[in-house]
C-alpha cells in the first residue's frame, strides 16, 4: 500500500523548481521527475500535450516508452481531455476502452490541464497496483495540475 504524500511539500517543491524558468518543456520535465521521485508505486508520470485539435501527443515523462497519440475522448487520457474532469480508475482494466500503452498498469489518475477555456494537455500517472490512487491523491494531483496550469503555456 503506497504511504500517504505532503501535496502542500509537493506543490511547494513544484513551485521552486519552475520559478522564474519560462520554457514550458523544460519546467514539464522537471516536474515529471520531480512527481516520479516524490510518489511510491508508481510507473509512469508524465504529460501528453494537445498539439492539434482533439488530440494529445507525448510529452514529457518518466517511465516507460509510452504511446505517442491519444485522441479525446480514448482511453483514461482522452476521457480527461474530453470531459476536462479528472479520472481516478482504481482497475484500468475495468475502464472502457482504456489504451494499454504498458501492461504492467493497473491504476491510473489523468488531470486535464486547461488554460484560457482551452484543453492544453493532460497530466498522467500510473502505477502497477490496482486502487493505488485514493480520492485524496487525485485531489493533490488536480491541485498540482492547477498550479502546472499557470506555466508559461505560450
Amino acid at each position: 500500500m503506497a504511504t500517504a504524500t505532503d501535496y502542500d511539500l509537493l506543490l511547494a517543491q513544484a513551485e521552486a523548481i519552475t520559478a522564474g524558468e519560462p520554457d514550458l518543456i523544460a519546467n514539464l520535465s522537471n516536474l515529471s521527475a520531480l512527481v516520479y521521485e516524490a510518489l511510491d508505486d508508481v510507473n509512469w508520470v508524465g504529460f501528453y500535450l494537445t498539439r492539434a485539435p482533439g488530440m494529445l501527443v507525448l510529452g514529457p515523462f518518466q517511465g516507460k516508452v509510452a504511446c505517442l497519440r491519444i485522441a479525446f475522448g480514448k482511453g483514461v487520457c482522452g476521457t480527461a481531455a474530453a470531459t476536462r474532469e479528472t479520472q481516478r480508475v482504481i482497475d484500468v482494466h475495468e475502464f472502457p476502452g482504456h489504451i494499454a500503452c504498458d501492461s504492467a498498469s493497473n491504476s491510473e489518475v489523468v488531470v486535464p490541464l486547461i488554460v484560457e477555456d482551452q484543453v492544453v494537455g493532460v497530466f498522467d500517472l500510473d502505477s502497477p497496483s490496482v486502487g493505488r490512487f485514493s480520492a485524496d491523491d487525485a485531489a493533490g494531483l488536480t491541485r498540482l495540475g492547477r498550479f502546472i496550469e499557470t506555466l508559461n503555456w505560450t
